[in-house]
């Protein structure tokens, strides 16, 4: 099954050239090699661009072993560019693979050399254009962007979109929606057809893939226990308001297991930092500030999240945020959970400040709207408890509510949009309507 990538594989044509390297980055099996690997050089190839003009290393492969070395990486490369009239292009697939090792050419013991200094390097070549892929956000902001400064493009791939998904989806469409909040959008998933070859291929992943990555990356040797609970804590707790002294607490009381919210906030780090999950900071829509804690978890991809709880809690209210989380990410949105303060009155007359929620508060330049998730709203009760927080905005952004069944998008008198679930998902340009 062959999926176009097109929202990537448009950034990198668009790019392409520009003098800048090219830094692809995200979750370790989410389709990054094969965007650059094939999809984009297969584009090259219809443009006249010939094999040889293109020099391609996977270094997380062991065939390439020798050339996590970065002295020999180098010399690798350079020793392929043998045309000067020719354009080439360089492919280094996880470069993070690349080892940091001592310069013999300088006495001093932190005098080292990485992947950057042969990435610089090669950029100074006039014929050559460089593509990198990262699969750790902390090499992305404290290495290479840093080194590159304004010399690089970042190009962030996501999982398969529901969008994606749906369009290759081989079966009655009826069941697209259940499949995706299941098993998610890791290309490779798709390619079984059994919930028994699935799971086991996603329970696989996380084992010998992200957590075998976290820990060595991190060299963590003693808490692989802790790590692996806390990982399951946050899934149980998806798109629940937590912060580190919470899980702490947690951590004590029913697991008899005492971690530091210190420790445990690094551990989160180190999980964002391999792109397994990603934060909502919590904004005060009225008084337009942000609230420092709690905030909100939500994991890259739900099939990746039911895996760790070996999909025992496959909750659609929780799962139905998560997937809206991610598309409203990979279109571009900064995204954060929203808090709308209602001054109330207590049938004993008693005056109490309550805080609502927005479950998204999104922005891209000047463009704001306010999203509320709900399974549904049949119920006159449960729709008022859905909207009492966008009723209390005192502005005129686009209000939405995201509902799971299929409707035909309308709107109250109240000005709020109601929409189902998949027509927003299926719909590239909803909220530019």
């Amino acid at each position: 099954m062959v999926y176009e990538r097109k929202q990537y594989l448009d950034q990198l044509i668009k790019k392409k050239d520009n003098g800048r390297v090219k830094v692809i980055t995200g979750l370790r099996r989410s389709g990054k090699s094969y965007l650059l690997f094939n999809l984009f050089r297969n584009n090259l190839m219809e443009t006249g661009v010939r094999e040889d003009q293109i020099i391609a290393l996977a270094l997380d492969e062991i065939d390439n072993a020798k050339y996590r070395n970065p002295f020999e990486l180098n010399q690798y490369v350079k020793e392929q560019i043998k045309d000067k009239t020719k354009r080439y292009y360089i492919f280094l697939d996880e470069i993070q693979f690349v080892s940091t090792v001592p310069n013999p050419y300088v006495d001093a013991p932190d005098a080292k050399l990485t992947f950057i200094d042969v990435v610089l390097g090669l950029m100074k070549i006039p014929n050559a254009d460089v593509y990198i892929t990262v699969s750790n956000s902390k090499m992305l902001s404290s290495d290479i962007l840093t080194q590159f400064r304004d010399r690089g493009d970042e190009i962030k791939v996501y999982p398969l979109s529901y969008q994606e998904f749906y369009e290759h989806y081989d079966g009655d469409k009826r069941g697209a929606w259940r499949d995706y909040y299941t098993y998610g959008g890791m290309p490779l998933v798709w390619t079984y057809e059994t919930h028994e070859e699935r799971s086991r291929y996603l329970i696989d992943l996380f084992s010998r893939t992200y957590i075998k990555d976290v820990l060595e990356r991190n060299k963590i040797k003693k808490d692989e226990e802790a790590l692996e609970i806390l990982l399951n804590v946050l899934a149980s707790a998806v798109g629940s308001l937590t912060n580190p002294t919470k899980l702490s607490n947690t951590f004590d009381t029913e697991r008899h297991i005492s971690i530091s919210p210190g420790t445990i906030d690094n551990y989160i780090g180190f999980f964002m930092n391999a792109y397994l999950i990603q934060k909502a900071e919590r904004y005060d829509v009225k008084g337009r500030k942000y609230i420092k804690t709690p905030v909100k978890y939500y994991f890259s991809d739900p099939g990746l999240r039911n895996a760790r709880l070996g999909f025992r809690q496959i909750e659609e209210t929780h799962l139905m945020e998560n997937v809206l989380y991610n598309d409203l990410i990979r279109r571009g949105y900064d995204v954060d959970v929203g808090v709308v303060e209602q001054h109330a009155v207590e049938p004993d007359g008693k005056k109490v400040r309550k805080q609502l929620e927005v479950d998204f508060v999104i922005n891209r330049g000047d463009e704001r709207c306010y999203i509320q998730s709900a399974l549904s709203i049949d119920e006159p009760d449960k729709k008022a408890q859905e909207i009492a927080s966008l009723i209390r905005i005192p502005d005129s952004f686009r209000k939405i509510v995201v509902v799971k069944d299929y409707m035909k998008p309308w709107r109250d008198e109240n000005g709020i949009q109601y929409v189902g679930v998949e027509q927003f998902l299926l719909d590239e340009d909803f909220l530019s309507h």
